[in-house]
């Protein structure tokens, strides 16, 4: 479940300047690739199962192996969040009416390199009742 982003009225924070100064701390030298491809054995084991793949190579070894993989959390959910790996299992949460939050996750499935792209808004009640 990877998607574009649409801009920050509607919630979404983007890591992108973030990845782009890890990775470029990684390429001078100034940082161990080893501090930046740690992906946790969770994070491994949805990457293998359940990640969309990125048309881009990982950024730190060049493989073809970079995914994204995208995270809920929030209220009613266990609380090292949730994978999400369908569009049909984003809409039943949003449904749920709860405060509910993504996360985009990018993973190499070769070197582990892992990085949050981004975060959004899944559910937001308060919200919706300030725009009715």
């Amino acid at each position: 479940m990877n998607g574009r982003l649409r801009g920050t009225a509607s919630g979404v924070v983007s890591y992108r300047l973030e990845r782009q100064r890890v990775i470029d701390s990684v390429l001078a030298g100034e940082r161990d690739r080893n501090d930046v491809c740690d992906a946790q054995s969770e994070l491994k084991r949805v990457a293998v199962n359940h990640a969309s793949p990125l048309k881009d190579p990982c950024p730190i070894c060049g493989e073809d192996e970079l995914g994204v993989v995208t995270f809920a959390f929030g209220l009613g959910l266990p609380s090292g969040g949730r994978c999400i790996t369908s569009l049909r299992e984003m809409q039943r949460l949003r449904r749920r009416g709860r405060p509910t939050r993504g996360y985009r996750v990018e993973v190499c499935r070769s070197c582990w390199w892992n990085h949050l792209r981004e975060t959004f808004p899944i559910s937001d009640p308060a919200k919706r009742r300030l725009l009715s």
